[in-house]
Parts: C-alpha cells; structure tokens; sequence
C-alpha cells in the first residue's frame, strides 16, 4: 500500500518543479506567504489532478458530455485518493438555498415535523418552501415580494415604437417588445404618459391572455407581473452586471406580506411542534434549535422517529462545534461570509460514512475568533482519525501546531517562490530560519502611546440583528479594531449601523463584474496601457482590448472556453486557438519597450511596477504592491481571487479617494504573518495621513497595534449584541473581565 502522496516535477503556476511527499491518514498544514505557491500545490496541482482522475473513470459516453479536465503542470503524481474540496467560494447563488436547504438539516427537520408535527400532512414536500405543494404561492417560496418602480423602467415621454421600455431584451424590435407593440391591444405610436387608465393598465398590470398575432398563439402578460415572474425572482448577485444595475435601482424587496417572510403557505405554517411552527424552528439560533429538538418527547412520532431526532441534534450540535451555533437554518445561504460558507460546507462531511479520502481545506480559520480555532482544530483532527487525508492550507501558527507534518513555500511570492522550504514537525519548524519559523515566535508590541482622537461617529441604540439596543462612540483620527467572536455583532454594528457620509466599506464580497474583469480593468489602468501600446505601434487603442477588435474569434477574448453544466458548477478550459492568451496573433505582435499585451497582463503586479513608466499607471500599481498583492498578475480573473485578496484590490482603489474613514472587514485573511506586518504598517500610514481606519478583525497583532478596541459579545447570536469593552489594548489586557478576546490578548503578550 502506498503511505504517500508523491508529487514529482510540478509546475503549476508559480511551482518550481517541486518533489514531495505527502503523508496519508495524517494531518498535513501547507503555509508561507501569500503567492508562494500553497494553493498551486494542493488545489491545482495534487486535488485538480484527482478530479481528472475520476472523471476519467465514467464511460466515453458519458465523457463526451463533460469539458475536458486539463492535466496539471507536473512530471507525476501517484498515490492520489478522492479528493473533496472544501473551499471558501460563496455558497448558493440560488435565492432558495439556505443554511438549512445546504446541509439536509431542514430536510431531516421536515420529515420531523411531518411525523410529529400537528396537524399531520401528508408527507414532509407540503413543508417545503421549494415544492409547489408547501409554497407560498404570493411569493413562491422565496419569502420576500418587489415593489417595482414603473419609472425606472418606463420612459412615460416616450411611446413602445420610441423604446418606451427601458429593460435589457425588451428593446425596439425585439420578441418581448413585439408581445406589447404588436399585440393590437395597445397603439405603439401613442405616447405612454397619454395612455387612458385603461390602456395603462392593461400595459403594466393586465392579466394573462391568449393572443394570436405575427403567426402564433402567444400568452400576454403585463410588464410589471411579467418582468417579477421572470426576472425579480432572481437573486440579484448572480445576474449580469447591466441587467442587476437596473434591477438594483427598479426593485425594493420587503417580507411577503402573506407569509410574512416564513416562505410557506398557510397548511405548512399551521403545523406545530411543542406549540413551534417549521418557520419558528428554522429562525432559532442553532444552539437553541437542538436544545428544542433534544426536548421533544421520546415518544412523539413513535419509535421510528427517534434516529432521526438523534441524527438532526448531532447536526445541529456539530454546527455549535464549529463555531457556528449563532446561525440560524434560514439564514440565505448566499449572505454566509467565506469562512462561514467553508464551515458550513465542513458540517455535511462531518457525518459522512466515507474514509480514506482526502479533504482539502482553504484557510479553514478565516473569519473565527482565537477563542473557536482550538474547536475547529479538533474537528480537522477527527477527520483525521477517521482515516483520512487532511490537507490545509493555513496561516495560523495554532493549526500549524497540531499538524503531523509541515510543508512551508517560498520563500517569497510569485516568481520568488514556488519552493518547498521546508518540511518537517512544527517544532522542527520554529528552528528552520525560513520566514514562517522566525515569525512563529514574532509578538506585536502593544503601543507605548496611542493617537488622541480627532472627534467620534456616534451609534445609538444600534439593533440591527442580535445588537441589543448599543449605544457607542467610535472614534475619527485613529485606528479602531473591532473584535470578538464570530457572531458577537461586529459587522451588524459597523455595516449596519454606522453612518454612511464619507465612509468607505470595504469588505470581501464578490467584485461585481463579469468573467472578462481583472485588477487592470477593475483599477482603470487597462485604459492608459492599451493607449501607450497604440501611440507606440501607431495603431487603434481597441485593438489592445480582449474585449474588442483584439479578441481571440474562438474564446471572444476570454482565454478560455466555459461550459456552462447547469445542474452543477461549470468548467473551463483553455483557448485551443490562442492558448489562453485571449488575442489574436495579429495583436500580439505589436510590442511596448519589448513586450506584447499579452505579456503585460501575464505579469505580476510587482513586475509590472518595474515595467511601466506611464505617469497614468505608477500610482495604482504602487498601492497594489503596497496592499500585499503584488504577486496578483495583472491579467488574473477577478473571480478566482479570494475574499482577502478582493478586500486588499478594494482597498488600493481606495486609497486613491477623499473617503474619510475607511472600514475593513478581516483585511488579514489569507495573509502570511510576515504580511501581516507590512498590512499593519499600511493602515498605520493611511492613518498618519489623516483618515481614520475602524478594522473588524481577530488576528492579534493587528489588536495590539489598535489605538482603540470596541469588543462585542461576550458570546455570539442571542450571547452577544452588546458592547463588553471600549477602550485601549493594553487597558483590555490588563483588566479582560468578561472579554474573551481580552483573555486571549492578555495571553498572547504573557507569552512574548
């Protein structure tokens, strides 16, 4: 039996050809700097290469079906098992999919309240807000109804031949325009703000009928009831950005007023448990949903019922383990950060009957206060016990320290690392003199002195979520961390409740654009780039654009072929015809000082700060390296970037504004120790420029160098909502009282 998996010669991305063992049915933690090659080798190299593997095992049939799965970058790989990732990627782009749906535990609380629940239906789909048979049908199933603006849509100067509607695919001459201008029921040419109240409402709101016109039976509907049924049911987040910029400013959703918001129709709403409806059990927090499922009689339901009880506890109770017993099953799966969302996702392989396998995991911390990582370290160590191969890429010397074996990268990022520095114990580690060893032992000090605030921004009786009536100052002029556990009301305090004049948010979410948009689009230099290259060649400025008259024919400028599975997540795969370059060949024969566009966008930040002279590109590209993103290639595909690095993206963009006060949600995650300090020295500098920083953050380091702490807590959901302590680092580590985060500071400096 092969105890290892053997990596020879790999080359993925950064990756220098790197040779390594692996150890099976053992806990492996891979680190170094953000950009030394951690994800290049787990994720595209050793778990890329096991998907292959098994797709290659379905029949050609079957094949055929599926993209092709391109081979990783490397000599060999042996030794592989099943691979399943567990990633931080953004879980249910569907409006339907809550934490419950995600995890089978409304599943198995439906079948519950069918069996116990009075009075009985039929069968547990009568209690499910995704089947007509248990749906509110005002809201089908999704809980919240659109007050649609008609004039945001609806140019009333206007008549239906002028392009009277102003909504994607509903243009003059289109199909969806021909249904209202040719379908004899209104005049095209009549100006809509002269319409009767008849035809206008026979317009907007007119009820469904048969209509026989240009050679078929079509249905006719009005615009307003046409356009909810077919596109303001979406969720927002995974339209278009043109179609989603409409629907943003056309569209207010609020709870449905049938349902009120529960999504179930009347029947499902009226069956109780213990006096509980479904829609009550699914808004508990989750610690007191299993205390209430553990209290349902042993009898209830007959005997048959209680494996099922026993099972949906353990669930609920391994969510509390994971730190996530704050949440509640309909929380909308799509609103969970990334580290939520990774946890989540953590909870259905808990259960699973399935070992030696391996399990990938992405920085499995992010997002969780120091109090919940020994949690979440016992449950990667069950996974191991349960025989199978953890691997984690992670930045935490706490995780590092229960691992049986160490992989560091580096040294440095980009092309300055791709190698195994090290590998061996932690302890073996701390006396390795790579960059992960020294800083193993590196504490921040807390501040001698702190900044005198400029003045405060006041919150008063704050209760958005679980706040319970927080009345605090947060200071101008200084650096503000907000802490406590996940859960505590950080975000609902500072997101939710701080004033909006002059603040710029910068979070972690999803940049919204499209698969063609990468950080030299997103920042703007891409402009000035494309007309250096022009001026220098004496040609079109469009031709430097993938977007463009530059474009690969066969990938239009995408560098890639996606296909879109629509049952399951899609794939992509190198342009054949450019080779993932995304222009013709044409263009990438023009050169600026030896380089073409291809080139340029194929490098990485930092060499292209080196490359470039152009006064309209220095700027940007200097803030990017100082955000810790240097490594980022100017080309890269903003949605393959993680949370932390749109974060930093964000925040150089930022820089360049007049915002006064700039907030940061966990700016550290996914950043290495050593870059950690540099971020530290970054807020530090916008700071000593006069603007104010409030950080919401766990890592400790960037604590102690606060000159202001506002701790939520002191526990998270219904535990939390409340201000525990306001004050400076070194006041909280001296006098922690009931903060956990100030026993965990207290701790850390003890231990310098």
């Amino acid at each position: 039996m092969i105890e290892h998996i053997a990596v020879r010669g790999a080359r993925e991305n950064n990756l220098q050809g790197v040779d390594v063992d692996i150890p099976k049915r053992q806990l492996s933690v891979f680190t170094g700097v953000s950009g030394s090659g951690k994800s290049s080798l787990v994720f595209g190299t050793i778990a890329a290469e096991s998907r292959r593997l098994i797709d290659e095992t379905y029949d050609a049939f079957v094949q055929g079906f599926m993209p092709p799965s391109p081979q990783p970058d490397a000599d060999s790989l042996e030794g592989l098992t099943a691979a399943i990732l567990v990633s931080q990627d953004q879980m249910g782009a569907n409006s339907r999919s809550t934490v419950g749906t995600a995890t089978d535990a409304y599943t198995m609380l439906r079948v519950l309240y069918s069996r116990v629940g009075t009075p009985r239906l039929e069968s547990s789909v009568m209690l499910s807000f995704n089947d007509p048979r248990g749906m509110c049908l005002a809201c089908e199933g999704l809980g919240r109804v659109s007050t649609i603006d008609v004039d945001v849509i609806v140019d009333r100067s206007k008549s239906l031949n002028e392009g009277a509607i102003d909504f994607p695919n509903y243009g003059v001459g289109t199909w969806y325009w021909k249904i209202y201008a040719d379908s004899g029921l209104l005049d095209p040419d009549k100006r809509i703000a002269d319409y009767t109240d008849d035809e206008l409402h026979t317009f907007l709101h007119g009820e469904e009928r048969k209509l026989a016109f240009a050679g078929f039976n079509m249905t006719y509907e009005g615009l307003i009831p046409k356009l909810r049924k077919s596109v303001f049911v979406k969720d927002v987040d995974s339209m278009k950005p043109t179609l989603r910029a409409i629907v943003e400013r056309a569209a207010t959703f609020e709870a449905c007023p049938e349902c009120g918001g529960s999504r179930l129709n009347a029947a499902a709403r009226e069956v109780r448990v213990q006096g509980v409806t479904i829609a009550e059990a699914t808004a508990m927090q989750l610690t007191d949903l299993a205390a209430f499922v553990a209290a349902i009689p042993p009898d209830a339901g007959g005997a048959a019922t209680a494996p099922l009880r026993a099972k949906l506890v353990d669930l609920l109770e391994t969510f509390d383990a994971i730190g996530l017993g704050y949440l509640s099953l309909d929380r909308p799966a799509g609103s969970l950060s990334g580290g939520e969302a990774q946890r989540t996702k953590m909870v259905r392989h808990m259960g699973s009957a399935l070992t030696d396998v391996a399990y990938v995991f992405d920085e499995p911390t992010a997002g969780l206060h120091p109090h919940d990582v020994q949690r979440m370290n016992e449950l990667l160590r069950r996974l191991r016990d349960k025989g199978n191969t953890v691997l984690v890429v992670e930045h935490k010397p706490e995780v590092m320290a229960i691992a049986d074996r160490v992989f560091d990268l580096g040294p440095g990022a980009g092309v300055h690392g791709g190698r195994v520095v090290f590998e061996g114990t932690f302890d073996e580690l701390r006396a390795s003199g790579t960059r992960t060893g020294e800083h193993l032992e590196h504490r921040q000090q807390l501040k001698a002195q702190v900044r005198t605030p400029a003045g405060r921004l006041e919150i008063r009786d704050a209760r958005e979520h679980n706040l319970q009536g927080v009345d605090v100052d947060v200071p101008t002029g200084v650096l503000v961390a907000v802490t406590g556990v996940a859960g505590s009301g950080k975000s609902s305090l500072i997101h939710g409740s701080l004033p909006r004049d002059g603040v710029a948010f910068v979070d972690q979410s999803a940049i919204k654009g499209s698969r063609r948009s990468n950080p030299a689009t997103y920042t703007g230099i891409l402009e000035p780039i494309r007309k250096a290259f022009a001026t220098a060649n004496g040609v079109k400025p469009a031709l430097f654009s993938a977007n463009s008259e530059g474009a690969c024919p066969e990938c239009k400028g995408l560098g890639v072929i996606y296909s879109d599975l629509a049952f399951m997540a899609g794939v992509t795969t190198p342009c054949e015809l450019c080779g993932g370059r995304r222009f013709t060949a044409e263009v990438l024969e023009y050169e600026l000082r030896g380089k073409s566009i291809g080139d340029v966008l194929d490098m990485s930040i930092e060499e292209a700060a080196g490359f470039f002279t152009e006064k309209q590109v220095r700027p940007m590209l200097g803030r990017l390296v100082d955000v810790g993103i240097g490594y980022i290639t100017l080309g890269q595909t903003l949605t393959s970037l993680s949370g932390g690095e749109r974060q930093r993206l964000k925040l150089a963009i930022e820089m360049g504004t007049t915002a006064d006060v700039i907030v940061l949600d966990e700016p550290t995650t996914g950043l290495h120790m050593a870059d950690v300090d540099n971020l530290i020295r970054l807020l530090d500098r916008i700071v000593d420029a006069g603007r104010t920083v409030i950080v919401i953050e766990h890592n400790l380091d960037v604590v102690s160098r606060a000159d202001w702490l506002i701790d939520l807590g002191p526990g998270a959901g219904a535990q939390g909502g409340r201000v525990v302590f306001e004050g400076t680092p070194i006041a909280l580590a001296t006098e922690p009282g009931d903060s956990l985060t100030g026993r965990h500071l207290a701790k850390r400096l003890a231990a310098v």
